[in-house]
Order: C-alpha cells, then sequence, then structure tokens
C-alpha cells in the first residue's frame, strides 16, 4: 500500500519551513529548485586516499560502477565500460544472446553535479559516489545509456513546450526475520525500527537529500521513507541512492530488509510511487487550472492522457518484474487498470489532493502521481517512459481522461474505467513490442538487449512456482 499523500501545500515552495507543526509530505517542493547546499565533509572528503565510486543502473535497477582513487579524480575522469554488461539478468547472468558481445568499449563519463557524500555506515567508510553517463570512446552519447534516455526526455519537455519538470520518489519496503510485526503504522512499529530510522533519516539530510518522510506503513514490518522533489534526473540518482543507503543501514544493524515487490502472492505489495510537476519558465505550474476536473489543466490532461493511452506497454517497464504483476491488481493500492483518478489510491495515475489548511493556495500543490512502479524499476526508465508519453499526448492534443473515484472492483467489466493492464511480464512485452510509439522511443539495440534480459528472466524465474517466485525476488531487491 501506497502512502497517501495528504499534505501537498509545499509542493511550489521547497525551502519554506511547514506552516502547522509536523506537516509534511513526500513531494511537496517547488517547481523551481534552489540551488542546494552540500554537506562540509562527509566521506572524508578530504583524504586523497579515499575512492569514489562512479554509478551507472542498468535493466535490473542495480547501481553499478568502478571506483577511482580520489586523489586522482578531477573534472576529465572517465571509467572504462563493457557494452555487453547491459545484458544481466536479475539472477546476476549475463546474457550472450543481446546484441552487445565481446566487442566494443565504452566510459562512463560523471556529471559533476551528480555527487553525492555520506558518512560512514557502522563499520563502513563514508561513500563518496558520482553517477554518470554511458558514452562512446569519442565522447558521443551512447545509444542504451538509460540516464541519457531520461535526461532526453527532460530535455524534450524544456525545449519544445518550454516546461520544467521536478520529480520524488516514494520508496516502502519490508523488514525480513520478524517474527512477531508491530501493528500496521503505529508507534510500536516505528519504535521498533529504531535507532535505524534516526539514523537513516539524519545521514540522508546531511548528504542534502532533505528527506521528508519515515513511517511504519501498512504491512508487516513495511516502511517508507521519501525525500524532496529535484530536477527527474536527479530524482532518479537518489532513488537508487535512497535503495542502497537502506540496505548499508539495516546491514550494519545486523537486519535485513527488500525492496521486492510483494513477498508472496497474496501478501501486500511495495510500490515505488513517483511524484511530479512542471512549472513554465517563469515558474508558474502549468498543471493548475480551477474551472476543470479534478483543477488538472488541459495541458496536463493531455499528459494523463498520453500515458494512460500507452500504459500497457509502459508496463513492462514500470512493473519489469515476474512477480510485480501479483501486485498489480485490485485491492492493492496500485492498480489492474490504466485510468486517472482524484484522491483515488487504486488509479494507475493520481491527481493528489490539495491542503487548504489555513487558507493554503491550491494553484502552487497540484500535480500528479504514479502508482504503478515498484523496485524493479530503473528510475531513470520509468522516469523516461512516462514523460515521453505525455509528451505524445501533448502533442497529439489528447483530451484529458475522465477523472474516475469510484472503487473499480465494484464494477462491472464494461463499467470499469481505464484499459486493463498486463496480467504478466511476458503480456507486457508483447504489448512493448506492439506499440510502435513506445518500441520507437529505442536504439534497436537497446530495446532487443531489454527484451531478451526480461524474456530470459521469465524463462528462467517463471518455471518456479508463485511462492518461490516471490521469494527469489525478495533475496535480489
Amino acid at each position: 500500500m501506497g502512502h497517501v499523500l495528504d499534505s501537498v501545500q509545499r509542493f511550489l515552495h521547497p525551502h519554506s519551513p511547514p506552516s502547522t507543526p509536523g506537516e509534511t509530505s513526500p513531494a511537496t517542493k517547488p517547481l523551481t529548485v534552489a540551488a542546494e547546499k552540500r554537506p562540509e565533509t562527509p566521506a572524508a572528503e578530504d583524504d586523497p586516499d579515499h575512492l569514489v565510486f562512479i554509478a551507472l543502473s542498468d535493466f535490473s535497477a542495480r547501481t553499478k560502477g568502478r571506483s577511482v582513487r580520489a586523489g586522482d579524480f578531477n573534472d576529465d575522469t572517465t571509467i572504462g565500460w563493457i557494452p555487453a554488461i547491459l545484458g544481466i539478468a536479475a539472477d546476476g547472468h549475463c546474457l550472450d544472446t543481446i546484441p552487445y558481445g565481446a566487442i566494443g568499449d565504452l566510459r562512463v563519463q560523471p556529471d559533476l553535479s551528480a555527487r553525492y557524500r555520506f558518512n560512514p555506515i557502522g563499520s563502513r567508510p563514508g561513500l563518496d559516489i558520482v553517477f554518470g553517463n554511458v558514452v562512446n570512446t569519442d565522447g558521443t552519447p551512447w545509444e542504451s545509456c538509460t540516464r541519457t534516455f531520461l535526461a532526453d526526455a527532460v530535455k524534450t519537455l524544456h525545449d519544445e513546450f518550454g516546461i520544467k519538470a521536478i520529480a520524488a520518489f516514494e520508496h516502502e519496503f519490508i523488514e525480513l526475520g520478524i517474527p512477531k510485526p508491530a501493528f500496521p503504522q503505529t508507534l510500536e512499529a516505528f519504535r521498533n525500527a529504531e535507532p535505524i530510522g534516526t539514523e537513516l533519516v539524519k545521514l540522508l539530510s546531511d548528504a542534502g537529500f532533505r528527506p521528508e518522510n519515515w513511517l511504519p506503513e501498512y504491512g508487516p514490518s513495511q516502511y517508507e521513507i521519501t525525500v524532496a522533489p529535484v530536477d527527474p534526473v536527479a530524482a532518479g540518482d537518489r532513488a537508487l541512492l535512497v535503495r542502497d543507503i537502506v540496505r548499508d543501514v539495516y546491514e550494519a544493524h545486523g537486519r535485513k530488509i527488500t525492496f521486492a515487490p510483494i513477498l508472496a502472492p497474496e501478501e501486500t505489495g511495495s510500490g515505488a510511487h513517483v511524484h511530479f510537476g512542471f512549472s513554465d519558465l517563469q515558474g508558474n505550474n502549468v498543471l493548475y487550472d480551477a474551472s476543470r476536473p479534478g483543477r488538472l489543466s488541459a495541458l496536463g490532461g493531455s499528459f494523463a492522457a498520453g500515458i494512460i493511452r500507452h500504459a500497457p506497454a509502459l508496463a513492462a517497464f514500470f512493473t519489469p518484474l515476474v512477480s510485480s504483476y501479483f501486485r498489480l491488481k485490485p485491492k492493492h493500492w496500485s492498480s489492474a487498470r490504466a485510468f486517472l483518478g482524484a484522491q483515488n489510491r487504486e488509479a494507475l495515475l493520481r491527481i493528489p489532493p490539495t491542503n487548504e489548511l489555513g487558507g493554503r493556495d491550491p494553484s502552487k500543490q497540484v500535480h500528479l502521481e504514479f502508482r504503478g512502479g515498484d523496485a524493479g524499476a530503473n528510475p531513470w526508465l520509468l522516469l523516461g517512459v512516462l514523460f515521453r508519453a505525455g509528451i505524445e499526448g501533448i502533442r497529439d492534443n489528447l483530451p484529458a481522461p475522465e477523472v474516475i473515484n469510484s472503487e473499480q472492483e465494484t464494477l462491472s467489466e464494461e463499467e470499469a474505467a481505464g484499459t486493463q493492464l498486463p496480467t504478466s511480464l511476458a503480456d507486457a512485452l508483447d504489448k512493448l513490442e506492439a506499440d510502435k510509439v513506445v518500441s520507437g522511443w529505442f536504439h534497436p539495440k537497446f530495446l532487443e538487449s531489454y527484451i531478451k534480459v526480461k524474456r530470459y528472466e521469465i524463462e528462467k524465474i517463471g518455471a518456479l512456482s508463485d511462492e518461490e517466485q516471490c521469494k527469489f525476488y525478495t533475496n535480489v531487491y
């Protein structure tokens, strides 16, 4: 079950304090984000012998990379990379059937604005990490870089429509091995996680992430951590890092967690919801129109319609694990259908409520929340396909979808809103290949590699029982 975003009054004002005590929300920051203050000296940054990890991510949404000595790291530093590594599946096997093999070399070029430093965690030294883009050896973009895919979509929004975007992820996970979990969403569950919660929030805060919520969720020993919105590429970077830091902190305490979408076929799932908002170049919220349903502007409605139209194909990216589809069904607060809702937690795409207590301005709060994703999704790919689909909706001037607030499971098949989403990863891949618009966003080698990696996972992991599939991904994520 996803965290309920009920306080959104700060969406357009990222650095203003809450107006009332205890006021928090995952994505309540402005559409114009000021430069962030970096921490002073975490990760022993003055020590030339500490290591700088140069990072990227792949189809399995794991942080990969190589490290160099800090004293040797400078503005011109790059590291070598191998194209075939793109073919590493969730079980760690590197496929030899993708179009990248033993031939060829690449470089990872650090994005110096994406360098993050974390204080020591337990016995492990501080982490100094910088994300980069994969480029060819002449510096031109590599056609299968997932981070570049998102950066290109963000640039299109800006250059073609004059739109600036921000985004933020909500991360749900479950602590494993607890014989008697506390009652859901209680102080007891919150205290059972201590001192981890306090340590985690401080680590993220010291690294400049501006954590907003740390809370016990509905599932047994389930928790959620949210951080403030930033530029979408940075939001993708941070989505990866938050997961890695959470794992580090729990492991330092001899405890284990998983971000897997579901532990068993009928249990509570864990999602990776993403909030995003748009402003024009003057900082005005372009998603707000008080005269329209849901107070979503015509532009916002067209953007949402693009996502709804292409959602069956997008599922191959936002629910990319064999076990993802145990969660993507009614009564799991995700969705089995692609439709737009307001204050509807079964909607794939939601207009979160505004908080107008004390005269707060709703025009600065309206944004969109996508609820379908899970931790198997590469955050850059997830955001990239959502933005690309929305761009198609704007270009085609699609009419806004109906805003649905009914309980879908109470309706007949004819009455139910939206398009049925895929019921399996194989179905989602078929829908991806059939949707020539979505498949056309990718270089042929990128698309072929992705589909082959995922079909390999279907063959290997799909052969297991339902319970074994969930257990496999529980151990991986």
